[in-house]
């Protein structure tokens, strides 16, 4: 049990982090990986099918 919830704390702030620096990114650099700014929640959660 608290295995599992330090584990979601874990993913939760891997999530964040990834939001944020993807958010950094300007249009053009998401455009050149192939992403879109309303895709960046989906990449960050590991669950993209571009």
């Amino acid at each position: 049990m608290l295995l599992s919830l330090i584990r979601m704390i874990q993913a939760f702030r891997d999530y964040q982090r990834n939001v944020a620096e993807l958010s950094q990114l300007t249009d053009r650099e998401l455009a050149d990986i192939g992403l879109d700014r309303s895709d960046i929640p989906s990449v960050a959660a590991g669950t993209y099918n571009g």
